[in-house]
């Protein structure tokens, strides 16, 4: 199938099917550009392959068989140079759960928690979760006017209790892909205090920008191999999170061990439906992949120019992965951003709970004409004087 096959304009009408993007404005004018999944189809070869596994009529429970781990070690040897191995692999129900366990498996009480914000906001509240305390270290602007890591001020803020960072990367909010330099500061940062790295990379897979590259920062050095916990899954670039089926790659036998040990009992088998659609994904998912990433791409540039253009109150900084745009919203002078958005036909994701205060998160995975109505809203709603 050709790329020009594949239909990113036309979506199915989500409402009333249990969505969490769609049924929370139910009944309501606002078109919702939220949280996190695409409106588009996934893949017909994704589609096929969990028709095949109905078709079989048994849902039993279902062990990560040679399949799916196959599918995973070939695409991280074939996309992220990657050489893994079967027994470094845990099939998880989700990145949430991972990250949350993470805090329990690799910290004690007493310890401490360390990201950069705004960020995901699962890393903010697993640590409370886990009763460790949280230690937030705000991106900085380098000059080209990106997020980066402020690795200075990670250094002033560290301290003897501190046993992991999580990193987000490519990084949601903000959208960027960080290059070999700054994997290596942040690698280097982690062994000089002995942190261990949860390295959260589910969006690896969406760089649009052509002269982005992802790095699986375990595949930096062996040194920070032995001290990285690098999380994946297939949900967000094929818009399959209701499949709950993502995966672990853990090197060091020790670190695989204190995981394993803490998932025990707490984790559930992965569905057969999980493990049917990552398979496709990875074996077959490659046309489709880079289709949405070109559509992705003008939708971005449509967002970016459109603000550029006509919405000088609003800030958007170049980013190069993602369908997720991060939007500074502070001069408009709104004392509840989101209501007001609301007010005026969009939702968007409120940037309190990533530690972004008056920020908005776009989803802009969705077909070209929703985003322009969705742009057309949100001009609307920032030019109207109601702060």
């Amino acid at each position: 199938m050709t790329q020009a096959m594949y239909n990113f304009d036309t979506c199915p009408d989500r409402n009333h099917y249990g969505s969490l993007k769609w049924d929370k404005y139910q009944g309501r004018q606002i078109l919702p550009l939220w949280v996190a999944d695409m409106d588009f189809t996934s893949a017909p070869e994704i589609l096929a392959a969990l028709q095949t596994r109905l078709d079989h009529g048994i849902f039993g429970y279902t062990i990560p068989h040679d399949a799916p781990v196959e599918a995973v070690l070939n695409y991280l040897e074939r996309q992220h140079d990657y050489s893994a191995k079967a027994g470094w692999l845990n099939f998880l129900p989700g990145l949430v759960p991972a990250i949350n366990l993470c805090c329990h498996a690799f910290t004690e009480p007493g310890d401490s928690v360390m990201t950069a914000t705004p960020v995901y906001p699962p890393f903010l509240t697993a640590p409370d979760y886990a009763e460790r305390e949280l230690i937030k270290v705000p991106l900085c602007l380098n000059t080209d006017d990106q997020w980066t890591l402020d690795i200075e001020a990670m250094e002033a803020a560290v301290r003897p209790n501190t046993k992991i960072f999580v990193l987000c990367s490519p990084h949601n909010p903000v959208g960027r892909v960080y290059t070999k330099e700054e994997l290596t500061s942040i690698a280097d940062f982690c062994e000089r205090h002995e942190l261990i790295l949860i390295s959260d990379e589910i969006h690896c897979d969406l760089v649009f920008d052509e002269d982005a590259q992802h790095i699986a920062t375990a595949t930096l050095n062996e040194s920070i191999a032995q001290r990285t916990v690098t999380l994946m899954a297939p949900s967000k670039t094929y818009n399959l999170p209701g499949l709950a089926c993502a995966f672990s790659v853990i090197e060091n036998p020790k670190l695989r061990a204190q995981f394993q040990k803490t998932i025990r009992g707490i984790i559930t088998e992965v569905n057969c439906f999980g493990y049917a659609g990552i398979t496709a994904a990875y074996n077959h998912g490659e046309p489709w992949r880079q289709a949405l990433l070109k559509y992705l791409q003008n939708n971005y540039t449509l967002i970016y120019d459109f603000i550029k253009d006509e919405l000088p109150d609003i800030t958007f900084r170049p980013m190069e992965s993602t369908y997720l745009a991060w939007l500074d919203v502070s001069r408009l002078g709104l004392k509840d951003p989101v209501g007001h958005f609301e007010k005026h036909g969009v939702g968007l994701s409120d940037g309190t709970p990533f530690d972004g205060a008056q920020h908005l998160r776009l989803n802009f995975g969705c077909p070209r004409k929703r985003l322009e109505e969705g742009l057309a809203l949100i001009a609307k709603a920032a030019r109207a004087n109601e702060a």
